[in-house]
């Protein structure tokens, strides 16, 4: 089979050489989603004891993701000027971060959506049903990671308008005499 045969394939994710980039943004997902499984299944447990500490987790995740979330978006944005960046690039890490790093990521944020909607089932209408806000830790922390060490292809140049008009002009004479219309009215 010679290579023309090869199916293409689209470029690799980025591969992980010794610790990654941004370890403490990996360690601030992990030990926010462990305290809020912690003191969701404790307080599904003992809301009486554990409720107002996981309203506190839930409310201060859901406050520190959103800023993170908001800082993520406009790092983003300074990127975007040179690169595509996708919404599911930067906040789900899909082809833009390496794959241990993006379970890392997205493991969390499933983990704590999961933890979240058990908790809020178990114990409707209390402290706990809060923990459906916590999950914007680990979403803002996602799009933080890959807003500051994320690949994205290259963004294509974008023509000025005057590029734009050469441009229409070139097409027009390469059409050649017989398809364009005579402009002697």
């Amino acid at each position: 089979m010679s290579d023309d045969d090869q199916p293409h394939e689209v470029e690799p994710r980025p591969a992980i050489a010794g610790p990654p980039a941004g370890l403490g943004i990996l360690r601030a997902t992990l030990v926010g989603t462990a305290v809020f499984v912690v003191l969701g299944v404790l307080g599904a447990i003992l809301p009486d004891v554990f409720g107002g500490p996981f309203l506190v987790v839930s409310l201060l995740e859901f406050l520190g993701g959103t800023i993170v979330f908001v800082l993520a978006f406009l790092r983003a944005v300074d990127r975007s000027r040179t690169e595509a960046i996708g919404i599911g690039g930067l906040f789900f890490g899909a082809g833009s971060t390496p794959g241990p790093v993006q379970r890392i990521l997205v493991g969390s944020l499933v983990v704590q959506v999961v933890t979240a909607i058990v908790v809020g089932s178990i114990r409707l209408y209390t402290p706990m049903a809060f923990g459906i806000l916590a999950p914007m830790w680990s979403l803002g922390l996602t799009g933080l990671w890959t807003a500051a060490y994320g690949t994205f292809p290259e963004r294509p140049p974008e023509l000025t308008r005057a590029g734009q008009r050469d441009a229409q002009r070139r097409e027009h004479r390469a059409a050649g005499p017989g398809d364009r219309r005579d402009r002697t009215e």
